[in-house]
């Protein structure tokens, strides 16, 4: 079975949505739209208190180079551009806030046109135009990923089906309800890279995921790569290496071994924004956990206060004691329901006062289970000890910056240390030192 080294098996706790048909969420009676919602820089509001605008408006620009632009999300009146707290980063960021008309009518430009005809330039501009961004929770620009430099060749186009995050089944439903529509921006994908080979990969837990996927992938000539269920098999260089067998280098990207890979969620976004030159304003989320009364996988707009969603799954279960954006190993909690949708919201996690349960670090037993668990073949226990010690530049050397966040140490240590708390410090105390 196809697979990566290192890693771990978390308990899936995925059973609770992944049989459960995605259901639409009525409008929001008022949406607030980050501008910061990708990697990169954040996107430049272009309207102001009182415009009117139309579900699929432009309401946002690129801010930079590698940045997208926003979309109303639904029709009605803009009721104010503030400065807001960043749901996920603590920073502040600037929001479009929109009221809804209640009509969701949408832009005179989302219109269906013929594809045959687009060249690769024609189909990444749709794909930038459209505001889309990695949907799997890292949020890249997409267009960027699609328009590598002349000197990193790309022959191999990676789709991400994996979703190895316990709980989450928002992939999962995609590629089980849309499996043409998903296929299809495969095809986009490929023609804006100009390659053939294309790799579908799916973890064995989604056998019915991967027979649809199969019957829709058939025409086109795509692989779709039964994978070993284990954690982060969905991470970009762990995928790569499982499907082609090939290693990306330390401090290297996937292109630097000719691949691109691209989220299930995200293929599926660029069929709309290329064929309908529809823009990225709602994705399919996943509201789980045992603190929520009835997990269900949503149809989200993108601005919906989470609490929206929480009362469309039956309320809050039991005593609530974390919220967190994502899955429960890369996930990030976030302080109350009145937070927005993002795109890259993946999943909604409700966790109840037993299973958030926190325990406070204890002394490194020197088990060394942290290092057979690196999937990037890190020392965990090492690098740890130089940050303790304040020892930044050792634990640059010995390449804590490759970590990828995964928690797979934690998530075996016995002493119950906050490993990835440790690393994400380090790599801002490196990026300031390098900065000054």
């Amino acid at each position: 079975m196809l697979t990566f080294r290192g890693g771990v098996h978390p308990k899936e706790a995925k059973s609770g949505t992944e049989h459960k048909p995605v259901e639409a969420l009525p409008l929001p009676e008022r949406v607030v739209v980050p501008m910061s919602q990708h990697i990169g820089a954040p996107s430049k509001p272009v309207v102001s208190k009182g415009d009117e605008v139309r579900t699929g408006t432009l309401i946002a620009e690129m801010g930079g180079r590698v940045s997208v632009p926003c979309h109303a999300p639904v029709s009605g009146k803009v009721a104010d551009v503030v400065e807001m707290p960043h749901p996920l980063s603590g920073g502040t960021v600037k929001a479009v806030i929109i009221d809804s008309d209640g009509n969701d009518t949408p832009d005179d430009n989302i219109k269906e046109r013929p594809t045959d005809r687009l060249s690769p330039a024609d189909i990444v501009e749709a794909i930038r135009d459209a505001g889309i961004v990695g949907m799997g929770g890292a949020g890249f620009p997409t267009f960027f990923k699609l328009t590598p430099p002349k000197d990193k060749p790309i022959d191999s186009l990676i789709i991400n089906g994996c979703e190895c995050e316990p709980y989450l089944t928002s992939d999962h439903r995609v590629m089980l309800e849309q499996p043409d529509e998903a296929i299809e921006g495969t095809g986009y994908l490929a023609r804006a890279l100009g390659v053939t080979d294309v790799t579908i990969g799916i973890e064995d837990n989604k056998p019915d995921a991967a027979r649809a996927m199969t019957e829709a992938a058939r025409e086109a000539g795509f692989r779709v790569h039964s994978l070993r269920t284990k954690y982060p098999q969905g991470a970009e260089k762990q995928l790569i290496k499982a499907c082609t067998g090939r290693e990306v280098p330390s401090g290297g990207l996937p292109m630097d071994v000719g691949c691109v890979v691209q989220n299930i969620g995200t293929a599926a976004a660029a069929r709309d924004a290329v064929r309908f030159q529809r823009p990225l304003f709602e994705r399919v989320t996943t509201v789980t956990g045992p603190g929520i009364a009835e997990p269900r996988n949503l149809r989200v707009r993108v601005g919906t206060p989470v609490k929206s969603l929480i009362d469309a799954c039956g309320g809050y279960h039991g005593e609530t004691a974390k919220l967190i954006m994502g899955g429960p190993m890369m996930g990030i909690a976030v302080p109350d329901d009145a937070v927005p949708v993002l795109k890259t919201t993946s999943g909604v996690l409700v966790l109840d006062r037993r299973s958030a349960a926190e325990l406070e670090d204890r002394d490194c037993i020197r088990c060394g289970r942290c290092i057979k668990a690196c999937p990037m073949g890190l020392a965990p226990q090492r690098l740890y000890m130089h940050i303790l010690g304040r020892r930044f530049d050792e634990a640059e050397k010995e390449h804590v910056t490759d970590c990828i966040e995964c928690g797979c140490c934690a998530w075996v240590c016995p002493a119950k240390i906050r490993l990835v708390h440790h690393f994400k410090f380090a790599k801002s105390e490196i990026a300031a030192l390098r900065k000054k």
